[in-house]
């Protein structure tokens, strides 16, 4: 029991480089779905007669028969 007491009191703190690594991946992922979801929708009052960033895929909505 001592020995593991001891193992876990020598070890120095470290930094969690995964963590900030998903954290950031999913900011950029958010970020980067949200634009093409904001660039495909109807746009916001002053922003109609705004071109489409040539970076920004067209997404095609799909019809639902019936609606």
């Amino acid at each position: 029991m001592y020995l593991l007491m001891q193992a876990a009191a020598t070890q120095e703190p470290h930094f969690p480089y995964a963590s900030v690594t998903v954290l950031a991946l999913g900011f950029i992922a958010a970020t980067t779905i949200g634009s093409i979801a904001w660039f495909n929708s109807k746009r916001p009052v002053g922003w109609e007669d705004k071109e489409r960033p040539s970076i920004v895929p067209d997404v095609e909505k799909e019809q639902t028969p019936g609606l």
